[in-house]
């Protein structure tokens, strides 16, 4: 049954013949920062605030401060390598740079597959979650992911239809959601007589818990690295992939910081916390009525829509990147058509399965795990091995590795107190996806031989 990729694929001339089926120049400037905004604002700001503010206390706002600054330093080793190299890959193609075909880069490369797929997951479910609001339904009910299914099989649908549906479809829903939210932001502050009673130092306020709280902005912010898998797609690639990361990145932080100043002006800290997974629909009833409470919901599902779209366009190219070099494993299952459309498969039916058995916190905790501990061995990769192929500077990588570092630290100490399952969970997975890519990288030396 299993149909692996022949070893004429798996050098850099296969990567080339891989990227030729690409179509190159069908993604503009404007449609790739529709892409990455579309990933970051469908989860960062309707999913994850109340989730902030249950770790962060009354300075959860400037928890998506601390995340931009940690987001770009981040960002760094993407643009300098996204300059240099390009591809349909991305972060697969960079790690493979740094690390050569290896167990390294699989697992890796694994590591941030698994952390998308886990975020189309929570996108889901979020937008259950807010449709549900309109109904009075109690956010327990099975309509939740029931719903977040019947999006998910729409963006496989949609995904199906090609890029240059999926660049329209992402730019027109990103104005009108970044349009929609900056307006969200704007009417909430003068509501509030712009008074942030919530915002301030508190008894759940505590420096491990804002850590913790940066952990899961940056959740909010990492859709950036969505941009990277459409390096060969993108109009001047080398230009253009890292300007639209910069470009996604600042327009996050201004919408998230003033979505979260509008959702302090008008929430207690506790009903922000209580309403932790429909924050800004509840944000909305006393500034707005119902019909701020229509108008947010419809925000959150164009948001959390073309979100999962942009998502699952880019992740599914990268487990095809890696099916292409030969680092994982891959069975057509009987299914027509190519590794890409198999891939895409893959991706939708593992996000379903994550959608119907976690709640919203976990599967946020597990993505920022899996998350950070990619981002570290991209920042390592390049210090060690690339730095002076690409001219990149040594203390901005150390101080990306360092920041990830010690966020992650006092993450993994906070979810220690509150919620151990996470963290079983999260080893179990780190050494299925390191031990599982040893014993396949292994096998496949033994069978080419």
């Amino acid at each position: 049954m299993s149909n692996s990729v022949g070893s004429t694929s798996h050098d850099t001339g296969g990567h080339r013949d891989h990227e030729s089926q690409y179509k190159e120049n069908s993604l503009s400037l404007v449609g790739a920062v529709s892409m990455g905004t579309g990933v970051m604002i469908g989860a960062g700001i309707f999913a994850l605030t109340g989730q902030i503010a249950e770790q962060a206390g009354g300075l959860f706002p400037f928890a998506f401060l601390a995340g931009a600054l940690v987001t770009a330093f981040s960002a760094y080793s993407y643009v300098k390598m996204s300059n240099a190299h390009p591809s349909a890959g991305g972060i697969a193609m960079y790690l493979q740079k740094a690390y050569g075909k290896g167990t390294m880069t699989a697992a890796c490369a694994l590591l941030m597959y698994f952390s998308m797929v886990i975020n189309e997951s929570l996108v889901a479910r979020t937008f259950g979650t807010y449709t549900l609001q309109l109904f009075d339904i109690d956010k327990n009910s099975w309509l939740v992911p029931a719903l977040g299914v019947g999006l998910l099989a729409f963006a496989f649908g949609v995904n199906i239809a090609g890029n240059r549906f999926i660049g329209t479809f992402s730019m027109v829903t990103a104005v009108i959601k970044v349009g929609g939210i900056a307006l969200f932001a704007i009417v909430g502050l003068w509501l509030s007589g712009f008074s942030f009673e919530s915002v301030a130092v508190n008894e759940q306020t505590s420096a491990g818990g804002l850590l913790a709280a940066v952990a899961l902005s940056i959740l909010a912010y990492k859709g950036f690295t969505t941009i990277t898998n459409s390096g060969s797609e993108i109009i001047d690639p080398h230009r253009n992939v890292s300007r639209a990361i910069i470009i996604s990145i600042s327009i996050c932080v201004v919408v998230y910081f003033l979505v979260a100043l509008a959702v302090a002006g008008n929430l207690s800290l506790g009903e922000i916390i209580e309403a932790r997974d429909y924050a800004l629909a509840e944000a909305a009833r006393p500034a707005l009525g119902d019909w701020g409470l229509w108008f947010t919901v419809a925000l959150a599902v164009v948001a959390t829509v073309s979100g999962v779209i942009a998502s699952v366009f880019a992740v599914s190219r990268m487990l095809a990147m890696l099916t292409e070099m030969g680092l994982v494993p891959h069975s057509h299952f009987g299914m027509p058509g190519s590794i890409q459309k198999h891939t895409l498969v893959y991706t939708i039916v593992l996000a379903m399965v994550l959608t119907v058995f976690f709640d919203l916190s976990r599967i946020a905790s597990l993505g920022a795990i899996f998350y950070i501990v990619m981002d570290v061995a991209i920042h390592w990769g390049v210090l060690r091995h690339l730095r002076q192929d690409i001219g990149a500077n040594p203390v901005v990588l150390m101080t990306a590795i360092v920041l990830d570092i010690v966020v992650l630290g006092a993450f993994l100490v906070i979810k220690a107190q509150s919620d151990p399952l996470v963290l079983y969970v999260s080893l179990a997975g780190l050494v299925l996806i390191f031990a599982g890519e040893k014993l396949f990288l292994q096998w496949s030396e033994e069978a080419e031989t």
